[in-house]
């Protein structure tokens, strides 16, 4: 969500065609309201990155991005952003926007020629009695290149005798010497009949992006001559932004270059002397207070919040991590302290929140969150008597406002709009305008308008022309007429067209704007509604110090300037400049090419100066509205127009006109003082009243208006306590007074009906037993309309009692939206019902884990209800609601999950080819609730997911096969890889180790891995066997212990019966070397390490008494023949025992190998629980299997105690 206003709360930078330009302060006025900035992204609310209506925070300008190609031709620089305050114009709301003015002065300047290089064909024209010359000015300046300093070549005599024949404006010109390499500047004037005009000008130094020289320029006498205060202000001190309080305009701010230095210089007597601070911090960007001169709020690169109370001298950190321009001063008479401010910002949860708390009392027990949840980055906007915020949950945005700082309700757009990105265009006059983007729109937005409270939106008009600003940021066309209330000019796609239309009822009723009856020769206009009408420009120029494409004053109700064409569509090519006086109704073309427009007096009187690439020297003056010009010249030589300045009080009647005589040239600042054109101040004698009407129809907004203007041609001044004197009455109230209430629409017989997805009953499922609701007639009279009586009755919403009704509707969902929790944190459930009396319903809470809570009413369930889960696990969370009249139910499953921390996959080191393999992930923690464990094999690109730890899986591809698992928990993943042999059969054998080797083993996976190899190492080099055929795993656990496996030979398959007789001599070799105790490794110098064959102790061979009884020589004997059966069996079988024999299951006769350690009835199955603590190795049990089995002894990572989440 977004805010955009006509105002420039920030100072831009714009390039000129020659590199110059100007930056310059200007003010907000809020009268004019379009969107005209919209930074974010996103939430908008959006995105991200809004700029919303902040008229008094002045962020200082990045650097310039270079020239843009704008419709026509004419280059024009691209915005940065700002560094001045704003200044209230006559008849602004108090306290909306103050501070200096500045801005940019556009490339092409004020002077300019016609957009598509049309060239300056003199029109037919008749001079008046007066001389004025009626109709479109004849074009001046050069065709080519530009002028030299002296101006176009031409015969000395004759330029003096027109010099001395036409009209000339008293000006002076001062050259601002010495700064001819500077290619920026900074324009202060107060206005309110101030005399001071301060100028910084910068060298801006693309390469290092920085500026590199500055010099600060003041003027006491309106402009006339400047005096250079660079020794004031330290000559070696490099200034990049000038800054004026909004409430107090004789003190001034300067900001050094943070390249530099970070330090400002303060002024309290309008920049005639300076104190200089250094700051540990750098300045982004400042909010002044609107009513308090001294207090502050500076906005860090590192995105810190700063306040201060003496004008910038000293500063305290107020918060981190605050989200750019999210940050507002409060609003007198809505919050109760004066130093409060509102801001979004990211608290230590690492959400975003909408906080509050007073400057000097911001600590984190002294902040206070407004709304209790999290809300989208760059969401928060504080509006007038409105607080707006974004929520996205699941995917789908939600929107909630504040109204006079009421608690939050969500807005309520069409059920299906289904917005995409939504601005804040306007919140004067008690409503809410808003642009929002549904879902099947790209290029254009719907624009919707809110009852008083901002909660109710309808539409008013769609398919809104949109585009993108120089700084990426969204441009609604929309316009706002000053000085009228209901009229707005807005830009609609029609059947791919762009079409201008206007209201004069707050978007009730649209139409399209009726062409000029004669074009400025006075011929016939051939332009048909609906087929041709007049189309206008209505952005606001980014550049104050140009016009702007359209303009209007409260000062001059009624009178529009707008650039546009006539014909089916919008043009940016053939156009021209149009003039309305009686508020859109008619409009008269008096330009064919673009110019700048200025009010003075007022609005009285106009000014008008050419767009155009050549010097020029003359200006246009209007007293008629328009009718008829008179050319006066501004400057003995021609000047190349950067921009103009007019006095913001219009009480001096002054001018100043910046530009250049040439490409190389220092700044030239014009003073014209255009006082002398006005013969007199007005007397009753030069007024007229006017009508404001809507196409003959005198009621507009429910009222009558009469006005007093100026009588055209009267050349006197209405001075500064002129006032238009309204006379209104209200009016009857009629159809067009209403319009259709939320949840209706209207159709072809002007009747507003229940849209098809919502019940008119569901208004009052807020409503109590033994209250009173308004009951809606499906219209709602326009706010702001004054009509009385009439259809008033009629149409007006009816109190009615509240009726009892059942719940009905009952959801229930989490405060953020997921249906995922850490265990140990709280859970925030949030109960809503459609339907029912809240006051009378009674509410129970199942929390699924053995707890419940129960209220008797929806009162203390509306901040939502907190429970904490002890236990991980999946919860079926219930919400049952019932009253007098009936019960609803409604289930949540939540699921809570411990923290996953690391996983281990457990598989066999070696598996035969074609059998079914068991492999497990163990995860630590053991209890982390419910998991989804996902499974490649090999080359796969699919994987296999699963609910379940373990899987079954056979390995087709003999060689090295790889596992990898990857277990989700919550917004976590953690994954770990391993790899299995895969051959047709082998033998294993179980390896012990010199109790030495327990000393230094740190039970870790790779000093197991380490030791294996250097126990593979030893076999192969007292065997002689070949690597490839031994692979030694290492156990967990204490004491040490391995199993040897023992693999084919490569490329056996062929000859299957001698390559396992070749694997039984490899056996017997490596099992005589084992028990000669001939396989040892050094550990370390002096630590030798002697690996054995694993043997079973059955029972004692000696009895711990004194005596030897009889058992324990039946033990003996028990011994010594079980040692003469191995002794057979080895002898005669040629098999050895605690060998395990792994092969495919055949049906080969001669396939005889019998796992002598197995399930057979001749030896015991031995596990590693016999070697090692069991309660250590829980999860690593050696499991040996017979024929056509595997060993699913697991590589486990560790034994050290598993965290469990249960003891939180």
């Amino acid at each position: 969500m977004e805010k955009g206003t006509n105002c420039f709360p920030t100072c831009h930078t714009i390039f000129l065609a020659w590199t110059w330009f100007l930056l310059l302060s200007w003010c907000c006025t809020g009268a004019e309201i379009t969107c005209r900035s919209c930074s974010s992204p996103s939430p908008s609310w959006p995105s991200s990155s809004s700029r919303l209506r902040q008229e008094q925070r002045q962020p200082p300008p990045p650097p310039p991005r270079g020239l843009r190609s704008w419709p026509g031709g004419r280059a024009r620089g691209s915005l940065g952003a700002a560094a001045a305050g704003p200044e209230p114009e006559p008849g602004a709301e108090p306290g909306r926007g103050a501070g200096p003015r500045a801005a940019a002065l556009g490339a092409a300047g004020a002077g300019g020629g016609a957009p598509g290089g049309r060239g300056p064909a003199a029109p037919r024209t008749r001079r008046s009695p007066e001389g004025r010359v009626r109709g479109v000015p004849a074009a001046e300046g050069q065709r080519g290149g530009r002028a030299q300093p002296r101006g176009a070549p031409e015969d000395a005599r004759a330029a003096r005798l027109r010099a001395a024949e036409e009209p000339a404006l008293s000006s002076t010109t001062f050259a601002l010497t010495g700064d001819s390499a500077h290619n920026q500047a900074m324009v202060h004037w107060s206005g309110h009949n101030s005399s001071v005009i301060l100028i910084l000008t910068k060298l801006y130094d693309f390469n290092l992006g920085s500026v590199t020289e500055s010099s600060l320029w003041r003027s006491t006498d309106y402009g006339t001559t400047y005096e250079k205060l660079n020794d004031k202000v330290g000559l070696k001190t490099v200034l990049s932004y000038l800054y004026v309080s909004p409430t107090n305009k004789r003190k001034i701010m300067l900001l050094s270059d943070p390249e530099i230095e970070s330090s400002i210089l303060i002024s309290s007597d309008e920049g005639a002397t300076y104190q200089k601070y250094r700051l540990n911090f750098y300045i982004q960007s400042l909010l002044f207070h609107p009513k308090q001169e001294e207090w502050i709020l500076a906005y860090s690169l590192d995105q810190k919040l700063y306040s201060s109370m003496d004008f910038g001298r000293k500063w305290q950190l107020m918060h981190e991590r605050v989200t750019p321009n999210r940050f507002y001063w409060s609003v007198a008479g809505l919050d109760k302290e004066p130093d409060l401010v509102h801001m979004e910002a990211r608290t230590a949860d690492g959400h975003t929140h909408y906080l509050t708390c007073r400057i000097q009392e911001c600590s984190e027990t002294k902040r206070s969150g407004p709304f209790p949840r999290p809300i989208d980055g760059s969401s928060l906007v504080v509006q007038d008597q409105y607080i707006f915020i974004q929520v996205t949950t699941g995917g789908r945005a939600t929107y909630y406002v504040s109204y006079r700082r009421e608690p939050f309700a969500q807005i309520k757009l069409p059920k299906y709009s289904l917005p995409k990105d939504m601005h804040i265009i306007s919140t004067d006059e008690n409503q809410v305008f808003a642009a929002v983007q549904e879902w099947n729109q790209n290029d254009t937005y719907n624009l919707y308008i809110s009852d008083t409270r901002g909660v109710y939106f309808t539409l008013a008009l769609e398919n809104v022309k949109s585009s993108r600003g120089l700084e990426g940021n969204i441009v609604i066309d929309l316009y706002e007429v000053a000085g009228i209330k209901g009229i707005f000019l807005a830009n609609r796609k029609v059947d791919d067209q762009i079409k201008t239309f206007i209201t004069y009822n707050k978007g009730r009723d649209w139409r399209l704007l009726q062409a000029p009856d004669t074009d400025l020769r006075g011929d016939p206009v051939l332009c048909q509604l609906p087929f041709c009408s007049l189309h206008l420009r209505l952005q606001l120029s980014e550049n104050p110090y140009t016009s702007g494409s359209i303009s209007s004053k409260d000062t001059a109700p009624g009178l529009l300037v707008a650039t546009g064409n006539i014909g089916s569509e919008l043009s940016y090519t053939d156009v021209g400049v149009f003039i309305s006086s009686d508020g859109g109704n008619s409009w008269r073309q008096i330009f064919e090419e673009e110019y700048n427009v200025w009010f003075l007096d007022w609005g009285g009187a106009l000014v008008a100066m050419k767009h155009t690439s050549v010097p020029i020297r003359h200006m246009w003056v209007s007293f008629d509205e328009g009718r008829s010009w008179t050319k006066y010249s501004f400057t003995s030589t021609p000047l190349f127009v950067d921009g103009s300045l007019v006095d913001p009080g219009i009480e001096t009647q002054i001018m100043t006109v910046f530009g250049h005589f040439s490409l190389r040239s220092e700044w030239q600042l014009v003073k014209v003082d255009y006082k002398s054109l006005f013969s007199h101040r007005c007397t009753k004698d030069d007024y007229q009243t006017w009508h404001l009407h809507n196409q003959g129809e005198p009621c507009v907004m429910g009222e009558r208006k009469i006005y007093k203007k100026r009588k055209p041609g009267a050349q006197c001044s209405l001075g500064r306590d002129y006032s238009q004197t309204v006379v209104s009455e209200p009016c009857v109230c009629g159809q067009g007074d209403f319009e259709c209430d939320y949840g209706y629409e209207r159709h072809s017989n002007n009747q507003c009906i229940p849209a098809f997805w919502f019940s008119p009953s569901s208004l009052s499922k807020d409503c109590n037993v033994g209250q009173n609701y308004w009951n809606s007639t499906g219209y709602r009279r326009i706010v702001s309309n004054n009509c009385t009586d009439g259809l008033r009755e009629k149409y007006m919403a009816r109190m009615e009692k509240c009726p009892g009704k059942a719940p009905r509707g009952l959801h229930i969902l989490t405060s953020d939206g997921k249906l995922v929790l850490e265990q140990g944190h709280n859970a925030t459930f949030i109960i809503l019902m459609e339907e029912g009396d809240l006051q009378r319903t009674n509410i129970q809470l199942d929390f699924g884990d053995g707890i419940a809570v129960s209220y008797a009413n929806f009162s203390p369930v509306e901040d939502g209800i907190r429970h904490v889960y002890r236990s991980a696990g999946i919860f079926q969370v219930t919400a049952y609601a019932e009253n007098s009249l009936g019960s609803d139910t409604a289930v949540l499953f939540l699921h809570v999950l411990c923290p996953v921390e690391h996983v281990h996959l457990s598989v066999p080191f070696v598996a035969i080819r074609n059998k079914d393999v068991n492999i497990t992930a163990v995860v630590w923690p053991s209890q982390a609730g419910t998991l989804t464990y996902f499974w490649w094999f090999g080359n796969s690109t699919k994987p296999l997911i699963t609910l379940e730890s373990s899987i079954s899986h056979t390995f087709t591809v003999p060689g090295m096969n790889s596992v990898t698992v990857q277990v989700a928990g919550g917004s976590t993943l953690i994954q770990d890889t391993k790899e299995v042999a895969v051959h047709e059969y082998f033998q294993s054998q179980l390896l012990s180790f010199s109790p030495n080797l327990d000393y230094y083993n740190p039970d870790i996976p790779e000093w197991r891995q380490d030791v294996g190899k250097v126990i593979k190492r030893a076999l192969a080099q007292v065997t002689g066997i070949p690597d490839e055929q031994i692979l030694v795993a290492v156990f967990p656990g204490l004491p040490t212990s391995a199993e040897l496996f023992i693999l084919p030979h490569k490329n056996t398959t062929e000859r299957r019966k001698s390559s396992e007789a070749d694997l039984e001599q490899v056996v017997e070799i490596l099992f005589n070397a084992l028990n000669q105790n001939l396989v040892q490794f050094e550990l370390k110098p002096g630590v030798e390490v002697v690996v054995y064959v694993t043997q079973l102790t059955l029972a004692p061979l000696v009895d711990s008494s004194s005596g030897h009884s009889s058992s324990a020589m039946l033990m003996l004997l028990s011994v010594v023949f079980v040692g003469l059966a191995v002794f057979l069996i080895y002898k005669f079988k040629r098999k050895i025992p605690w060998i395990n024999i792994y092969a495919q299951v055949q049906h080969d006769k001669e396939q005889e190998m019998i796992g002598s350690v197995s399930q057979s009835e001749n030896a015991p199955k031995i596990t590693l629980s016999e070697f090692t603590d069991p309660e250590e190795l829980m999860d690593k049990e050696l499991d040996t299997r017979v024929m056509g089995s595997i060993s699913t002894i697991a590589n486990s990572e560790s034994t050290k105690e598993i965290p469990n989440c249960t003891s939180v």
